[in-house]
């Protein structure tokens, strides 16, 4: 048997992060958080690109408009078309803190977390930005704020804080937009590595890239652990379906903290036709 993966963006990434099928452009979204820069890959062509940005970018999504939010160091930022312009829509900065992972809910609002750069346990948050720049922040005790996805019927939100070992599940209310009645969805037994980025399919099945666990994890609506891809690379750190008809999963992974990394370590991986992702939202703001 063949091996499950391939590689479609060969680099360096220090932390490679967030990768967003841009549906609009036909191109994947990603960014390597402590380079500070945002790529771009459009799979039909080849072509790519970098932008930096003046802070670490924890993540970067579409905007309905055209171009990107940005969930920064100090809070979130807005880009026009093609970077052509920024500015702030949220600025709350908090020395020793900064953004992480972020995803667009169904609505068009942004779920963007946060984490202290030591990783102190209770350092971080995760708050809905709606479209005008509201905050509305998520109570509860949040260390490392990962991935964040919604089942296909928008009734329910997928979580990872990643000290936890553990993927939590919550009843999202589409009236209020409000995520409610926390409760564990499914494990991650200890030696199997961290809980990271995570993205739902069609059939309402949830895959986790696993940190220092070198594989990707798929889990049937029940919390049943149904698949496991391994990896050559020890960290990768988020997945996302993609290309046509959304059925190739992304992957993106690390090479910091790692003394011997793989060769691979930071490049963007594909699981072809792994399955067939969820149509994403654009920001609306």
């Amino acid at each position: 048997m063949g091996r499950a993966y391939e590689v479609a963006v060969r680099a360096w990434a220090s932390l490679g992060e967030g990768p967003t099928w841009d549906a609009a452009a036909e191109r994947l979204i990603w960014v390597d958080i402590l380079a500070s820069r945002v790529h771009t890959y459009a799979p039909a062509t080849g072509r790519r690109t970098v932008m930096a940005t003046e802070q670490h970018v924890g993540a970067a999504k579409p905007r309905a408009g055209g171009g990107l939010v940005v969930n920064l160091r100090d809070g979130i930022g807005l880009y026009g078309p093609d970077g052509s312009s920024f500015r702030w829509l949220v600025r709350d900065p908090v020395p020793g803190r900064r953004g992480n992972d972020a995803a667009v809910a169904p609505d068009g609002a942004l779920w963007a977390g946060t984490m202290r750069y030591d990783e102190a346990r209770g350092g971080g948050g995760l708050a809905r930005i709606a479209p005008d720049g509201t905050v509305t922040a998520q109570p509860g005790e949040v260390s490392v704020s990962n991935g964040t996805g919604w089942s296909p019927d928008g009734r329910l939100m997928y979580y990872v804080d990643s000290p936890t070992h553990r993927i939590d599940v919550f009843d999202y209310d589409t009236a209020t937009q409000r995520a409610l009645n926390r409760r564990p969805f499914a494990h991650i037994e200890e030696g199997a590595g961290f809980p990271d980025g995570l993205t739902v399919d069609a059939e309402g099945r949830v895959w986790v890239a696993l940190w220092d666990g070198a594989a990707i994890r798929r889990y049937a609506p029940d919390g049943r652990l149904d698949r496991v891809v391994g990896l050559p690379v020890r960290r990768p750190t988020a997945c996302a379906f993609g290309g046509p008809e959304l059925r190739d999963l992304y992957v993106t992974t690390a090479r910091t903290g790692i003394e011997r990394p793989h060769p691979l370590s930071g490049s963007v991986l594909v699981l072809p036709d792994a399955g067939r992702g969820l149509p994403g939202s654009a920001f609306a703001g």
